[in-house]
């Protein structure tokens, strides 16, 4: 384990290294990627501002659930955002073989390799959206934070499991870029109060592909409104993960390589 921890290290830091070297691309890169992921509080406001609303919240509390919704998938970005990108090329161009033939599990391997400081500017822009929710609800009792933490990590392992499954399903749909487009359509529920959609839809969002632990249960669980059976969607998420990786890993066993 200390040196699976050594190898994450020295990569993670090599890409820092990489990217300091080029600071205007990544800077460039950074606010770009931002842009493209904060856009939607801004419909948000724009929904409020107009005199409609979601029922039963007010405009910070939305704010709040987005602004994890944005960490949570800044943070999963950061991890495992290059996997899917990466496995697609390997298999596209028939490299893939050369990470098989490396002395460490391919998806660590590839986890590891990936590191992206390019999604540093998701995870701040959700951080300073979360705190200028945060001080616009009311205020947060200090034993909402455990909770809000274990839930705020149910809901990034859920957008691990999803880049993994996407990264997986590269293997058969060799090339085809709109693979997370598909992720984004479902993940697009995690984004807003889950009250709001009907119940059947709440049940698969909660249960089944868990998107609502991405943003609504940890800003729920600041806001106080969660119920002891809620975090029974806990356990689904990190099985949701593992359900990932083991797709992921069952597929290199069924990979044949350019010749397959």
């Amino acid at each position: 384990m200390k040196r699976y921890f050594k190898i994450y290290w020295t990569c993670m830091r090599s890409a820092f290294l990489a990217a300091i070297a080029y600071r205007m691309d990544f800077i460039v890169s950074s606010i770009i990627t931002l842009v493209g992921n904060v856009l939607f509080p801004l419909v948000t406001l724009l929904i409020y501002r107009s005199g409609a609303s979601f029922p039963g919240w007010t405009l910070y509390e939305v704010l709040l659930i987005q602004s994890v919704f944005t960490m949570s998938g800044g943070l999963a970005n950061l991890i495992f955002g290059g996997v899917l990108w990466t496995t697609m090329s390997h298999i596209r161009e028939g490299s893939f073989e050369v990470i098989l033939l490396k002395p460490l599990n391919p998806l660590f391997f590839i986890v590891a390799t990936t590191f992206s400081p390019d999604s540093i500017g998701v995870l701040v822009g959700g951080i300073a959206l979360f705190l200028f929710s945060v001080a616009h609800v009311d205020a947060i009792p200090l034993l909402s934070w455990l909770p809000f933490a274990a839930l705020f990590a149910a809901g990034t392992a859920v957008m691990a499991g999803i880049t993994l499954m996407m990264a997986a399903m590269s293997f058969k749909w060799v090339g085809n870029s709109r693979i997370s487009e598909l992720a984004d359509s479902v993940l697009h529920f995690g984004k807003y109060p889950l009250p709001i959609f009907p119940k059947s839809i709440q049940a698969v969002m909660t249960l089944v592909i868990p998107v609502g632990m991405v943003g609504f249960l940890p800003a729920s669980a600041l806001l106080g409104r969660v119920e002891a059976t809620d975090f029974a969607a806990v356990l689904p998420c990190f099985l949701f993960m593992a359900a990932g990786a083991w797709i992921y890993r069952h597929m290199i066993r069924l990979y044949e390589g350019v010749g397959g």
